[in-house]
């Protein structure tokens, strides 16, 4: 006995043996020789086969033959699904790592570029902030000072504003410093391909943060807070104590935010800005800062630069000496903000007039500091002048060339009067017949005169032709010398490819010299052999010829050797 099992497939319709239609998916025909053949699936789950009969199945056997039926599909359909899982997978893998190479670093390249142009963009509008921010704190803070002076006091409702506004820009101020801070961090990380913030995070850049914030953290704080000052006034030496407001040391320090000028120029010069400037700084190891950028304006508008220097710190160090010199000052001469100013001018211009002197210690440093700032722009307005002042190239070129022609007919007339001289002498000491002392003496002394002029004249010359070797006529002759070697050096090269090629025919010569006495010998070996054919060929025609003259007509028929010799050599 055995069992069939039934697996569906997914063929088409088909007729069986009795002309009937059934599907193939619903079972596979049993040929097996009964009239009346199962032609259903139910039908071929009862029966089975017993011998060359078909027996009906009991219950259990038709359950378990439906259970093998069912684990059969399945088994067929997990394998299926399996076999095209795993080819898909294959096909994907295939191309994942034909393309996933490029495409992953054109990606991380393109995403690189790209978070850094907006980190750059960021990075710049966060500093245009923080400056706003703190000159809005300056400007206040100063507003503030003044009016406290003489509106109202320092426990006044306005005052409280004021100072409320000002400490809220230094907390706006501090949080785009952060945010400054860690962008700088993220470029960083973009440029250098890292992966951990903390990487950069050393030990100066944490200093240097934390000096800055705390350097734009100081500013006076709301409230009225005195302490007592005391000083000794400059011409009297009486000792003068005076109540001050703190907010005078927390004021002042305020203008060191003014730094944020120089990060904001950095930020919006073309120079920086510019990827081609940048890469070509790159490669001369140039590090693009504010000096560098400070050092370009220098070098476009000095005066420009210079103007805005000076008088701004005029400005700010005659305000800080009115501030600083109110508290004693009681004649009125450096606490007005006139005498202020001009006290820093005399000071800036190191002057020093004497008529007005700061009193207390602060006023005196700002005053130390203005000479010292005063003494600098000072020898930089002398730079100035002086590069401002220099010929150009063309101008230079055109001064040598009139003072040459100048120093050229100088020489001709000196070099005639010492001509002429000389004749003079010749003539009034032999073509005369009595000779007058005094016009030779006079004459000769213009003759020495006329060599020391010549002489000088000279020296002149060769100075103006030191003069007119400058750096740039140097360039121009090494320029020079360096095409010369060159051409030297193109002539060398062709003059070895030339011998290359002598060479080479040289050792063709010797070849074909190497290879003349087999030729040679071939050669004379072939025309030894044609002579000697020739000469047998001969030999044998003239043999044949005598044979031919003894034997006559009828005899010849006796002469078959001879006969079918002719006949051959015919």
């Amino acid at each position: 006995m055995r069992l069939i099992l039934v697996k569906p497939t997914n063929a088409t319709r088909r007729l069986d043996s009795t002309g009937e239609v059934f599907q193939d998916g619903d079972h596979e025909r049993c040929n097996s020789g009964d009239p009346s053949p199962p032609t259903k699936t139910a039908d071929v789950l009862r029966y089975q086969y017993s011998g060359t009969s078909l027996e009906p199945l009991t219950p259990q056997q038709e359950t378990n033959r439906l259970q093998l039926l069912h684990s059969a599909i399945l088994e067929d359909a997990i394998s299926k699904d399996s076999k095209e899982d795993s080819t898909k997978a294959n096909s994907e893998n295939l191309t994942r790592e034909e393309g996933s190479a490029p495409q992953k670093k054109t990606k991380d390249i393109s995403y690189r570029l790209g978070q850094r142009r907006v980190l750059f963009v960021k990075r710049k509008q966060l500093s245009d902030y923080a400056l706003v921010c703190g000159m809005f704190g300056i400007i206040v803070m100063v507003i503030e000072t003044e009016l406290s002076r003489g509106f109202y006091n320092k426990e006044s409702i306005y005052s409280f504003v004021l100072k409320g506004l000002i400490s809220f820009s230094t907390t706006v101020l501090l949080g785009l410093i952060v945010m400054y801070h860690a962008r700088e961090i993220q470029l960083f990380m973009v440029d250098n391909g890292a992966d951990d913030w903390r990487i950069a995070m050393t030990y100066e850049r944490i200093f240097f943060v934390m000096l800055e914030l705390l350097v734009c953290a100081i500013h006076p704080i709301p409230g009225r807070y005195v302490f007592s000052w005391n000083t000794q006034m400059a011409f009297s030496y009486t000792p003068s104590v005076g109540d001050a407001d703190v907010d005078i040391i927390l004021s002042v320090p305020m203008f060191l935010r003014l730094y944020l000028i120089g990060r904001v120029m950095l930020l919006h010069s073309k120079l920086f800005t510019d990827a081609s400037s940048r890469s070509i700084g790159a490669l001369n190891k140039i590090s693009f800062d504010t000096r560098f950028v400070m050092k370009t304006l220098m070098t476009i508008c000095p005066g420009t630069v210079l103007l805005v220097f000076s008088v701004s710190c005029w400005i700010i160090a005659a305000w800080t000496v009115r501030v600083c010199e109110r508290y004693h000052d009681t004649q009125e001469v450096t606490s007005t903000f006139h005498g202020a100013m001009w006290l820093i001018s005399i000071t800036f211009l190191s002057i020093g007039y004497g008529d007005m002197v700061p009193h207390t210690y602060c006023g005196k440093g700002v005053c130390l500091l203005t000479g010292i700032m005063g003494a600098g722009c000072t020898a930089l307005v002398v730079a100035v002048v002086a590069r401002k002042s220099e010929l150009t190239r063309a101008e230079k070129h055109v001064h040598n060339f009139m003072m040459d022609t100048q120093l050229y007919k100088k020489v001709k007339n000196t070099a005639a009067n010492v001509l002429r001289e000389t004749w003079l002498i010749y003539k009034n000491t032999k073509l005369v017949k009595k000779i007058d002392h005094a016009r030779v003496r006079n004459h000769q002394r213009k003759f020495l005169q006329a060599i020391h002029q010549l002489r000088s004249v000279k020296m002149e010359q060769r100075k103006l032709t030191d003069q007119a070797n400058t750096v740039v006529d140097l360039a121009t002759t090494q320029s020079m010398m360096y095409d010369l070697v060159s051409d030297l050096q193109r002539r060398s090269e062709d003059l070895d490819r030339r011998i290359v090629v002598l060479e080479e025919k040289l050792d063709s010569i010797l070849l074909s010299v190497q290879s003349l006495p087999v030729v040679l010998s071939q050669a004379i070996t072939k025309q030894q052999e044609d002579f000697l054919d020739d000469l047998a060929y001969r030999v044998r025609f003239l043999t044949s010829s005598l044979g031919s003259e003894r034997c006559s007509l009828p005899a010849r028929q006796l002469c078959p050797a001879s006969a079918a010799a002719e006949t051959s050599y015919s």
